[in-house]
């Protein structure tokens, strides 16, 4: 309790909290003012029954659900950091960036992903503006209401990407990540005032056991965030004139959840790509649209079938992205050149295996879990038989994951003002 009230007696701190407190009202302000030519009733009947605009509602701090001036918030960001990351794959130029120049290395690879963000930006607005206008839920009566509202959007995902690095600067928080946790946040009272809506005294006994498995989900994703394997790390000691050097011991910290919350976007993609397909399709030749969206809705209709193919597919992306983040020749081999070695294990190829095999084991885990997380709504819906009532496991994970972040970075914050003050 100490510790907390000492984040508002520091002037130092105080005026962090409430910097990001106001960036973050500043867009949810943001996100409340729709582009020009909005049909407000025709919004909400397309997004009651389109799963893939709910979803990246999520990604956009919750401003495309009224087609606000950040519609697009922070997702063509999350996609060209995604789309650089590949390419650490396949360009040896961007791996050296990314892995070997260190912290300038890190602030060019960030530049190049913010350039990136806006041409997605341009694509992702016309196509969405595109689609929109021909559900008639935007009105662009000529080219140059299509060209202006595409650029209040690409203006709009900046203006958002600026604000979160804004956030970030203050330390008290990733700011991409605290605009998504705010967009999630948001829309609590109204999932509050739906789930209040649907109670009657014969569901009580539901609704407990609703409660009851949010409240061990929170549990098992602040475990899964928090989970690693300690591989315990020697280094050799060294003489150096008339000093000795080395000779210590500590550790390397595998997490179980290396990928994050990357795998259920990368999953959901995926599946809800041919929903997106058939809609322009349907905008091209209305029978052969129609065809496609009957043959989806009967795939994501059979709970069964969706389950089980979005659950593997969290666990295949689960493995991919590690492969991307996690490179074990790149580590045995820093590791090396420090003068470290894997206790009982051999420097250079036999500590790569070591480390490929055991990231192999520690990431079935965390796959398995998140696959589970994944299909968690389909599991309430089979269990309790409500449609309108469920549990979004990947919004679970994303809020727990980012209220655990930023309690460390404040945490650092008041140890480090606490050693000064020593």
């Amino acid at each position: 309790m100490d510790r907390f009230l000492y984040l508002f007696r520091s002037p130092d701190l105080r005026r962090k909290i409430l910097m990001v407190g106001g960036l973050l009202i500043a867009f949810r302000l943001l996100a409340a003012v729709p582009i020009p030519g909005v049909d407000v009733q025709r919004l909400q009947e397309l997004f009651s029954s389109n799963q893939l605009l709910g979803f990246l509602n999520f990604f956009s701090g919750g401003g495309l659900s009224n087609l606000s001036l950040v519609m697009l918030g922070v997702g063509p960001y999350i996609t060209a950091t995604i789309i650089m990351q590949l390419l650490t794959i396949i360009f040896p130029k961007f791996k050296a960036m990314y892995y070997e120049e260190g912290a300038r290395g890190q602030a060019k690879f960030n530049q190049y992903s913010r350039i990136l963000t806006v041409p997605l930006a341009i694509l992702q607005g016309y196509g969405f503006l595109a689609l929109l206008a021909r559900e008639n839920v935007v009105v662009q009566a000529t080219p140059f209401d299509a060209i202006r509202n595409v650029i209040i959007v690409t203006a709009g995902t900046m203006l958002t990407l600026w604000l979160g690095e804004l956030i970030s600067e203050e330390k008290i928080g990733n700011g991409i990540s605290l605009i998504i946790f705010a967009g999630i946040v948001g829309q609590i009272p109204a999932y509050a005032a739906s789930a209040i809506s649907l109670y009657t005294p014969s569901k009580l006994t539901t609704y407990v056991i609703l409660l009851a498995i949010l409240l061990l989900l929170i549990a098992s994703v602040v475990m899964l965030n928090e989970g690693e394997r300690r591989i315990p790390i020697a280094y050799a000691r060294r003489v150096r004139g008339m000093k000795m050097y080395g000779g210590a011991s500590s550790y390397l910290p595998l997490k179980v959840n290396q990928a994050g919350m990357i795998p259920l976007i990368f999953a959901i993609s995926v599946l809800l790509f041919p929903q997106f397909i058939a809609q322009i399709i349907a905008a091209i030749s209305p029978g052969a649209g129609a065809a496609v969206n009957g043959w989806v809705a009967s795939f994501l209709n059979n709970h069964l079938a969706y389950g089980v193919f979005y659950f593997l597919l969290v666990v295949m992306f689960t493995y991919f992205y590690t492969a991307i983040t996690f490179n074990p020749g790149e580590v045995a081999k820093n590791l090396q050149r420090s003068g470290g070695f894997v206790t009982g294990i051999r420097p250079g190829e036999a500590t790569e295996t070591y480390f490929s095999r055991l990231s192999s084991k520690i990431t079935l885990f965390g796959a398995i879990f998140l696959g589970l997380v994944a299909v968690l709504p389909l599991l309430v819906q089979w269990a309790t038989g409500l449609e309108g009532l469920t549990i979004s496991g990947t919004a679970l994970l994303i809020v727990v994951a980012v209220a655990l972040e930023t309690m460390r970075q404040v945490n650092s914050q008041l140890t480090m003002r606490e050693y000064e003050g020593m």
